[in-house]
């Protein structure tokens, strides 16, 4: 089989599915692009829906694509051809040990960083709660399979799950009235929006409140970099 029409449907499913979350709920699919990415997914037993790739590439499971069909699919500069659709992870994962959980963060880029910091420091189990989710195109690319191969639960309500179904201390990282503390190796990390930090209600179920130390006349740091001094201070 070889597409070449860009009005194909299953290619016009795959566009859906690479530019809209809503798309990906209702389907409950999602899209890669690169070898890499796709072969993280099947290795880390995700099941896929239909691959593709140009003559470039030799997949003998793929759907064929002509350039101008890739062209339409592509999501970086520099496309690899070779996408794929697979279906989104089923079930939530208990926390472990050490987890971070992350409240309305809305910048892709942010999230797919935290998980790969997350895999490289020892973090057991990644929870996202509203915001971006974790199969945004950028998220992915961003998380380098990071976030195929952690375990990963999407929550409705961070304040509710933090405090009915979770048995670990929970530290909220607050720009002010916090305190700098050495984080035990169980717990919970739990970090904001970008803009906003994170709700009062995400505030107060959580066992104490966290800030890191700054000099020079910066107010804030980055949700990514914030998580990243608070993981290692957790898996040092």
């Amino acid at each position: 089989m070889r597409i070449t029409s860009k009005e194909n449907p299953q290619v016009k499913l795959a566009v859906k599915l690479r530019d809209s979350a809503r798309a990906r709920r209702e389907h409950g699919l999602f899209f890669l692009e690169g070898y890499r990415l796709c072969m993280d997914a099947l290795e880390n037993g995700f099941v896929p829906e239909m691959l593709f790739c140009t003559d470039k590439y030799d997949l003998p499971s793929a759907v064929r694509i002509s350039e101008s069909v890739a062209d339409k699919l592509r999501d970086t500069v520099n496309p690899q051809g070779v996408f794929g659709l697979f279906r989104v992870g089923a079930g939530a994962n208990p926390p472990v040990n050490r987890v971070i959980a992350l409240e309305n963060l809305q910048d892709p880029a942010n999230l797919g960083a935290i998980a790969r910091t997350a895999e490289a420091l020892g973090i057991d189990n990644l929870i996202v709660s509203g915001g971006c989710d974790m199969y945004h195109p950028k998220a992915l690319r961003a998380s380098m399979g990071a976030l195929l191969r952690l375990p990963v639960t999407q929550v409705d309500d961070l304040p509710s799950w933090l405090k009915k179904q979770c048995e670990l201390p929970c530290y909220a990282a607050v720009p002010t009235g916090g305190e700098w503390m050495k984080l035990p190796e169980r717990g919970v990390i739990v970090i904001g929006n970008e803009g906003n930090g994170l709700s009062d209600e995400a505030i107060a179920v959580c066992n104490a409140w966290v800030t890191i130390p700054m000099r020079g006349r910066a107010e804030s740091l980055n949700a990514a970099a914030a998580a990243t001094i608070l993981m290692w201070e957790m898996c040092k």
